[in-house]
């Protein structure tokens, strides 16, 4: 039971700070959600970094693994927000913004899990 709560409150901290930050960077640019980009960005970074620390050793307890990766991580990215934005490109019409968003959101996202498992290891 303390495993879910764990879960639980880390989900529940990442979905308000993506909810902030979506809220205060998503106004930024009409035809991009900044904000949401940045949260799968920064979770992805996130995630490399602590699934690294668990790799290497001792530095993670199984516990403090749930509520970052598990809670925190699973509740700040959002691959509903992104699929749902991509979506409504489409319905516009707006081609461009949903290549740019999706392969961009991808790579960087992949590279920001890269560099966060290699910020790791030098800890």
């Amino acid at each position: 039971m303390k495993q879910v709560l764990l879960v639980f409150i880390g989900g529940g901290v990442g979905s308000a700070m993506r909810y902030l930050i979506g809220r205060w960077l998503n106004p930024l640019f009409e035809s991009f959600p900044l904000g949401t980009f940045l949260a799968n960005i920064i979770g992805c970074f996130i995630i490399g970094f602590t699934l690294e620390l668990v790799v290497k050793g001792d530095h993670l307890t199984h516990r403090q693994l749930l509520l970052i990766a598990t809670g925190f991580c699973g509740g700040f990215t959002t691959f509903s927000t992104f699929s749902l934005e991509n979506f409504l490109f489409l319905k516009n019409g707006d081609y461009l913004h949903f290549l740019v968003y999706s392969i961009s959101t991808f790579a960087i996202g992949l590279t920001a899990v890269l560099v966060g498992a290699s910020s790791a290891k030098l800890f």
